[in-house]
């Protein structure tokens, strides 16, 4: 049995969530944020953009007692506009940061590309089942 989220199929279906849970992802210019009432607001950052590619960044950020902004998780995502498919580049927490491709992209940590792509999956599934939304412009409080 084929699982659901193995091989290229995960891209797929990761890029639809993207596009589930920001609804103008192909046409937002810089950024956007999502507030739900008892939640962390998730952030959305466009680093780069090209007609065949996007490169993204969506994250939650806590503030520590320090005063210190924590991310929890922040994720850097590569997104094929032509192709209709996502993927995970990069994952950080307060306890690590993790790279799928080397700086120079000569070399792909096989591991961390399959992690990283099934915690994404599974990240957007529960910003979706909350309620997070981000569209152009509108800055959503649920």
């Amino acid at each position: 049995m084929i699982n659901e989220c193995s091989g290229e199929n995960i891209h797929n279906r990761i890029y639809q969530r993207l596009l589930d849970v920001i609804p103008d992802l192909l046409t937002i210019e810089q950024h956007g944020k999502s507030e739900v009432d008892g939640l962390m607001a998730l952030n959305f950052d466009v680093m780069q953009r090209t007609p065949k590619k996007m490169t993204i960044a969506l994250s939650h950020y806590y503030k520590h007692p320090s005063g210190d902004m924590i991310a929890d998780p922040d994720m850097l995502i590569a997104v094929y506009i032509d192709r209709g498919m996502a993927e995970a580049l990069t994952y950080q927490d307060s306890y690590m940061f993790t790279r799928v491709y080397s700086a120079d992209k000569s070399h792909v940590d096989v591991a961390a590309k399959r992690s990283l792509n099934e915690f994404l999956h599974t990240w957007l599934g529960n910003l979706i089942e909350q309620g997070h939304s981000i569209k152009s412009g509108i800055k959503y409080v649920q």
